[in-house]
């Protein structure tokens, strides 16, 4: 019940109740009066009968407006002493609590709001402090992997200064050596660019109707110039209505996200035959892009972090296989902008398998 409708229920029963109460006792007095004063007075009662009635009118009027007035209140005050020491906890800093409503009334509604307020806080706070730790976490993954080559580079430096590099062969040895170094660099701030704008959502998508299939076909035939002279075979396998099978993408940043999930796989190949299988599977209302390699595989403890940004199988971060650590990282915000999901299994020594889902485009096919 509302406070507005308790308090005018309130007020009606300090009137009707008294009233109620004045006249069952004027009929039981009545009563009382022609069977006891009557035969007894001849005529009227004395003052103490008017006394005596008045006496008992008067306590009824406060015991009833006590009574009310104490409960009345005692509804209201109740949820606000509890409203008033959850805002003193928050204010404190403290958010492990719950604020639970006493009454389905505008004070109950108002605890709803409070608990709401205390969730939000919650989750804020517990997302700022991710935020810090993996802040943190971010600036200590770039210090290592851009020290590594600081390194290096300063090593062969102090080499060249030495004398060291004595020989015109040594020197465009070291030249060659830093200039690489000065790339892995520069990819490493590229990306990590990249990475943050997509972190923040600053990466503008341009986004088309494509036939996933046609442009997969266009994209593996690009892809086989590369591969084909490092001795990677490339395949591609669709399982879809080729006519119902188009989706809204970005096709340059989905050309990212191609290339990032095979050098992946490039960087963990070591059999003698090489083998990426791109296979586009119908799914309902959604189309998967399987990337499947024969590589040497991922641990079951590796797997659910692969995605993770600076995330290397390798706990050592060991930067001989090259890359960042933020291509798969990328490659899935930039497939969540596309209103996608990506995940991964693998088995090691075996494979390793890498699906894209993307929701497919409605097509409305008009008859003639």
């Amino acid at each position: 019940m509302s406070i507005r409708k308790r308090l005018i229920l309130s007020n009606i029963a300090m009137i009707v109740i008294p009233i109620i109460s004045f006249i069952l006792i004027e009929i039981l007095l009545g009563v009382f009066y022609y069977k006891v004063f009557v035969p007894k007075f001849n005529g009227h009662p004395p003052h103490s009968f008017y006394f005596f009635r008045f006496g008992i009118i008067v306590p009824i009027f406060a015991i009833t407006n006590g009574v009310l007035s104490y409960f009345v209140s005692r509804s209201i005050l109740r949820p606000v002493k509890n409203l008033t020491n959850a805002a003193k906890q928050i204010s404190e800093g403290n958010l492990n609590f719950e604020v639970k409503p006493i009454n389905n009334d505008e004070l109950g509604q108002l605890a709803i709001s409070f608990e709401l307020m205390r969730r939000n806080l919650k989750e804020s706070a517990e997302i700022q402090k991710k935020y810090e730790e993996n802040r943190k976490e971010l600036i200590a993954n770039i210090s290592h992997d851009l020290k590594t080559p600081i390194t290096s580079i300063k090593g062969y430096i102090e080499g060249i200064k030495d004398g060291v590099a004595n020989t015109t062969e040594k020197m465009d040895r070291y030249i060659e050596t830093i200039y690489l170094k000065t790339l892995d660099m520069d990819q490493l701030i590229n990306e990590l660019f990249l990475y943050s704008k997509l972190d923040l959502k600053r990466v503008p998508f341009h986004f088309e109707e494509v036939n996933i299939h046609d442009y997969l076909v266009d994209r593996i035939e690009e892809l086989r110039f590369d591969l084909e002279p490092i001795n990677v075979s490339i395949t591609y396998r669709e399982n879809v209505d080729r006519e119902n099978s188009i989706v809204l993408i970005d096709r340059e940043q989905f050309k990212r996200v191609m290339t990032n999930i095979i050098q992946n796989s490039l960087k963990y190949m070591e059999k003698d035959e090489k083998r990426i299988t791109i296979k586009l599977i119908d799914d309902e209302e959604k189309i998967t892009i399987k990337f499947h390699d024969n590589g040497k595989g991922i641990s079951k403890d590796a797997l659910p972090f692969i995605f993770d940004r600076f995330y290397r199988a390798d706990p050592s971060r060991n930067l001989s296989t090259g890359g960042t650590g933020l291509g798969l990282a990328i490659a899935k915000r930039i497939i969540e902008e596309h209103g996608g999901e990506v995940w991964a299994d693998s088995q090691i020594g075996e494979y390793t398998n890498i699906f894209l889902s993307l929701n497919k485009k409605s097509i409305v096919k008009v008859t003639q």
